[in-house]
């Protein structure tokens, strides 16, 4: 299912909500669609409308400051673009640049994306014990900007240079 992007209406990313979500707001006119995926329609007996990729709330909503995103495992992923750390490949597990065991947290700054094989191969060591390379450093997301990894690698270059950002 597709995700879209949910725009506060000061064109502030709020949320990513499934694409029934997005059908239903602008249907009820609790938002606009500011951006539509090129030649994909929904259609029904007495409604056609534009597939929607970024929705605006029609009226301000007031959410509390967030200071940093939430950490979670698919966001790593989702972050580092699938992408191995160490080897480039694939990723579809999370590593602990310093090993839980030794203290490392479960934190933006401390997590990456691994391949299976690396991360067993690096098992529980520091890079550097294990011989390895980082070739991504991992940071810390801004709530914004992890809304707009979780629209993936080519929906975020299709969108428009306004939003595609940094907040």
């Amino acid at each position: 299912m597709r995700e879209t992007l949910v725009l506060n209406a000061s064109f502030e990313p709020l949320a990513t909500v499934s694409l029934r979500r997005a059908v239903v707001l602008v249907m009820q006119d609790k938002a606009v669609v500011e951006q539509a995926h090129p030649g994909l329609r929904i259609r029904a007996s007495a409604v056609e409308m534009p597939v929607p990729r970024v929705i605006r709330l029609s009226r301000y909503v007031r959410v509390p400051f967030r200071r940093q995103a939430p950490w979670t495992r698919r966001g790593v992923l989702v972050r580092d673009r699938h992408r191995c750390a160490y080897c480039g490949r694939r990723a579809t597990t999370v590593d602990h640049v310093l090993p839980r065991s030794r203290g490392g947290a479960d934190s933006w700054l401390n997590t990456v994306a691994a391949c299976a094989e690396d991360n067993h191969r690096k098992a529980d060591r520091t890079p550097e014990q294990a011989g390895m390379r980082l070739l991504t450093r991992p940071f810390e997301p801004t709530p914004s900007e992890s809304l707009l990894f979780t629209l993936g690698a080519d929906s975020r270059a299709a969108l428009p240079s306004w939003l595609a950002q940094p907040a």
